[in-house]
């Protein structure tokens, strides 16, 4: 298990909520949690060591992108080293690329934990690496007029192709339900804190809760319910982790009635109480 105190830090805000970065080859990272303010991928193309996502641990081989999403905490193991290309990016600069690309950023983002690591074969890398390369270099040029809208477009091209070599949209699933399901999956992140009944999002959705659990078992092999509990599970697992927080406020935060409901469903979709869970890295420290 890794170690990790109770602590992470908040990402730096960045500039027109957009950075890519190139690092070299064994480029050495020191372990430091940070809690995401903007969506990040992760494009290596070789490496050695483990990156943390939340609880979750990878191991890095090369030739893959790590998708991790805004709120995620990412965090790597001490001697961690790789060479590519880190790309960050906010919601209000997505904004900028055509709503066509944004069923890509949905299914990709609005439930990261399913995409967070995807090998790449070798037609995809490369074509990748290449458009990678490309934004790279159009970002270190100097200031022009529409400059942002271009990396925009970089960024639409590069999001449909990672969909692509994803086999999120080649499961074969009609559009019309995947449209829907990719609202849901939006409705979740957006409204998760105060709704978790499977009738809110369905009334949301102006279809009835049977379709909705329908939809997504045949989209993703889960319930509609499943989907909103591991978004609510996987915000107190970093809560629990990352902050000081008393378990109380937890629970509020998160609109459960009491602390006593909070624990009793986290232990039922985990099977430990979650002073349990969070005494796992107390007693570990740093």
């Amino acid at each position: 298990m890794r170690k990790t105190g109770l602590k992470a830090k908040t990402e730096k805000d960045l500039k027109d909520s957009f950075s890519i970065c190139y690092f070299k080859e064994d480029f050495c990272i020191e372990p430091s949690a940070y809690r995401l303010t903007y969506h990040r991928i992760l494009l290596l193309s070789q490496g050695s060591g483990e990156i943390y996502i939340d609880d979750q641990a990878f191991l890095i081989n090369g030739q893959e992108i790590f998708l991790i999403a805004k709120g995620q905490v990412v965090d790597f193991k001490g001697g961690t080293k790789f060479s590519g290309f880190e790309l960050s990016f906010g919601d209000c600069f997505w904004e900028r690329s055509p709503s066509s690309a944004n069923n890509c950023k949905a299914v990709l983002f609005n439930n990261a934990a399913n995409n967070q690591q995807l090998l790449l074969n070798v037609n995809d890398y490369d074509q990748l690496s290449t458009l990678f390369g490309s934004l790279y270099h159009e970002f270190s040029a100097s200031a022009y007029v529409n400059k942002l809208d271009a990396l925009a477009a970089y960024l639409k091209i590069i999001m449909i192709k990672i969909a692509n070599a994803s086999a999120a949209l080649t499961a074969g699933i009609d559009k019309h339900d995947n449209k829907l399901y990719r609202n849901f999956i939006e409705l979740i992140s957006q409204h998760y804190q105060t709704s978790h009944e499977v009738g809110d999002y369905a009334d949301l959705m102006g279809i009835s809760a049977r379709k909705l659990t329908e939809l997504s078992k045949k989209c993703c092999g889960k319930g509609a319910k499943d989907l909103i509990n591991g978004q609510l599970i996987a915000e107190a697992k970093r809560s629990l982790q990352f902050s000081s927080k008393p378990i109380k406020e937890i629970a509020y935060q998160l609109n459960f009635s009491s602390p006593d409901h909070f624990s009793h469903f986290f232990k039922k979709n985990t099977t430990i109480s979650p002073q349990d869970y969070r005494m796992r890295f107390v007693n570990l420290g740093i």
